[in-house]
C-alpha cells in the first residue's frame, strides 16, 4: 500500500477547456524558461513517463538529471510553446526554442509534445519529437522569455 502523502492540486486541473489548456501551456513555457530542473520536474507525477527524442525516462529523478544535462549543452535556451489541441486530460503542443552550443553555434529546435495529466493536474506522460536546425545568430526570433500575460508574441512558424 502506498503511504506517500497526496500532493496538492496543481491547477488548472482536467477536464481542460480552451482557456485552462492555454494556461497549462503558458505555465509550462514559463517554468521551462527558468532552466531550473527541479522547478520543471515538480510539474510531473513522481512516476511520470517521458519520451524525449530517442530517450526514455521515468520518474522525477531521471527528469531532473536529463534537464540538467540538457541545459548544460543548450546554452541561453529560450522557448515558446503554442497550444495545438486538447481533450479532457490531454494537451497537444507545438514549440520552438533557440539555444547555442559550447562552440557558439545557434540552433532552433522545432517540436511537438503530447501531454497526459492526472486528476490533480500533474503531467503523468510526455512524448516529445524534436528536430534541430542550425541558424545564424542574426536569424534568431526568440530573444527572451515571454512576459507574463503576453499573448502578442508572433505565432510560431
Amino acid at each position: 500500500m502506498d503511504t506517500s502523502p497526496t500532493p496538492p492540486p496543481r491547477p488548472p486541473l482536467p477536464p481542460f477547456t480552451a482557456e485552462t489548456a492555454l494556461k497549462k501551456v503558458r505555465a509550462a513555457e514559463a517554468a521551462w524558461n527558468t532552466r531550473d530542473p527541479e522547478k520543471v520536474a515538480a510539474a510531473y507525477t513522481a512516476d511520470s513517463v517521458w519520451r524525449n527524442r530517442s530517450e526514455f525516462l521515468q520518474g522525477r529523478d531521471e527528469i531532473v538529471a536529463f534537464l540538467t544535462r540538457k541545459w548544460e549543452k543548450e546554452q541561453e535556451y529560450v522557448l515558446r510553446k503554442d497550444l495545438w489541441a486538447f481533450t479532457d486530460d490531454r494537451i497537444g503542443v507545438r514549440f520552438q526554442y533557440e539555444w547555442h552550443d559550447a562552440d557558439g553555434q545557434w540552433w532552433r529546435s522545432y517540436g511537438n509534445e503530447l501531454w497526459e495529466f492526472d486528476a490533480l493536474g500533474y503531467m503523468r506522460r510526455r512524448e516529445a519529437s524534436i528536430n534541430d536546425v542550425a541558424i545564424e545568430e542574426s536569424e534568431r526570433r526568440i530573444h527572451g522569455p515571454r512576459a507574463e500575460g503576453d499573448d502578442t508574441a508572433p505565432p510560431l512558424r
